[in-house]
């Protein structure tokens, strides 16, 4: 570190002398005086950077329990971007003696893969930035100089891999009920194999909706503060994917292992699935052992007033006829009731009434079970938040603003928003 050290006392001290003479004669300069400072402790720290590598390259040259093995084939000016800017030094490359191979070994030691010109801090900032905002964000802030393009943005993400989380608590939590709780958000695609392969329908839409899913585990709910009137989850675990068939169960059978691994299942009285009643979620009820489904408050309440959405001054009165029916009474009951509304639709839209009211009702009664139990609220049933949480987990990121994706993008975006969730952003419902 003498390279860096001598520009430091011969360079650097002077410079701050100078900029804090300039500040004492014009203090109403102080961002001049700050962003000089900067500007100079990040050239000192580049050339420490340097000096390192290069040092530790020397090392490299110098062992003699090196040349057993290598020998030197040529040294290279590189270049490696860090979070701190770009950092321009010389390495080695050697060649093996008995295989011929070249390699770079420096790389080796500091743990970077073939071709890499990234650290893994400027990676990371990139990454914190990218699964907020955009890639060409991601990219301007993985350093203080902002050198990486989308492109490179795009391409590290789509080369991440996201293993399974299989840390196991010292002791598995004892709890009364567990909540699942399950909705999709819907991203666009640019292309599905390749580009130009979204097919128009006869209305002249492109199939290139792509189906992304969250999938959150907790303990139930608590106030934010002792006096407050929101509401937070107790401790609460994400889910993201995009995936269908067999990785459709396989994301099913991750979301049991982690209950199975934090939750001594014998205390657990009921677990309790909130969703919608989409198809892939179903697959949940063959995959998780006990689980009892439970209808998305959102999605009943909205059927709910398709029913009713003609009934003007009658409209309170039909709903709760409606809710009482489905709490405590038949599907005979429903119908009956539905077939009074289909009486009461205005002349000019009885058809498509008709139709809307047919549909809501086939949804409620194919939701027969899950729809009581909403409204019964009994045995630790409590309010869902599916809605809200897609919309801050993936729609706020994927879909809120004009965009396409691939799929592999999109997946990997998907699960990345779970990790970043998971990472401390306290989401209030």
């Amino acid at each position: 570190m003498v390279k860096s050290i001598k520009h430091f006392a011969e360079e650097s001290i002077s410079i701050f002398e100078k900029l804090e003479d300039d500040f004492f004669k014009h203090p109403e300069k102080m961002a001049e005086y700050i962003k000089g400072i900067t500007r100079e402790l990040h050239k000192v720290g580049l050339l420490m950077i340097q000096e390192s590598l290069e040092q530790m390259n020397q090392q490299l040259k110098d062992s003699g329990k090196r040349t057993t093995g290598w020998y030197v084939e040529k040294d290279s000016q590189k270049q490696l971007v860090t979070s701190l800017g770009t950092v321009h030094f010389t390495k080695t490359l050697f060649v093996n003696r008995e295989t011929g191979k070249m390699e770079y070994l420096l790389d080796r030691i500091l743990g970077l893969e073939k071709h890499e010109r990234i650290t893994e801090d400027a990676i990371a900032a990139m990454l914190e930035e990218a699964v907020q905002t955009s890639y060409r964000r991601g990219g301007e802030e993985s350093s203080l100089e902002g050198t990486v393009s989308k492109q490179t943005v795009k391409a590290k993400l789509h080369g991440l891999k996201l293993p399974k989380d299989t840390r196991e608590p010292e002791k598995k939590k004892e709890v009364e009920y567990l909540y699942i709780e399950a909705d999709e958000d819907h991203v666009s695609l640019q292309f599905r194999e390749r580009k130009g392969d979204l097919v128009e329908n006869s209305s002249g839409q492109k199939n290139n909706c792509l189906i992304t899913k969250l999938v959150y585990v907790h303990e139930g709910i608590e106030p934010e503060a002792p006096q407050s009137k929101r509401y937070k989850l107790i401790n609460p675990h994400y889910f993201c994917r995009v995936c269908d068939g067999k990785d459709n169960e396989a994301f099913w059978d991750e979301i049991y292992e982690y209950i199975h691994a934090h939750y001594e299942m014998e205390k657990v009285k009921k677990i309790y699935l909130n969703a919608d009643g989409g198809g892939w979620i179903e697959t949940a009820r063959t995959r998780i052992r006990g689980v009892a489904y439970v209808l998305d408050e959102f999605h009943l309440q909205k059927y709910l007033i398709r029913l009713i959405s003609h009934m003007k001054d009658s409209a309170d009165d039909a709903l709760r006829e409606l809710r009482t029916a489905i709490r405590r009474g038949t599907k005979a009951e429903l119908c009956e009731i539905v077939e009074r509304l289909k009486d009461a639709l205005p002349e000019e839209s009885v058809e498509s009434g008709r139709r809307r009211l047919e549909q809501s009702r086939d949804y409620i009664l194919e939701n027969w079970g899950a729809a009581r139990l909403r409204l019964l609220h009994k045995g630790g049933v409590i309010g869902s938040s599916t809605e809200g949480h897609v919309s801050h987990v993936l729609s706020a990121r994927m879909s809120s603003r004009p965009m396409g994706w691939s799929r592999t993008g999109a997946g990997k975006m998907a699960q990345l928003r779970a990790y970043y969730i998971m990472a401390g952003i306290c989401w209030n419902w």
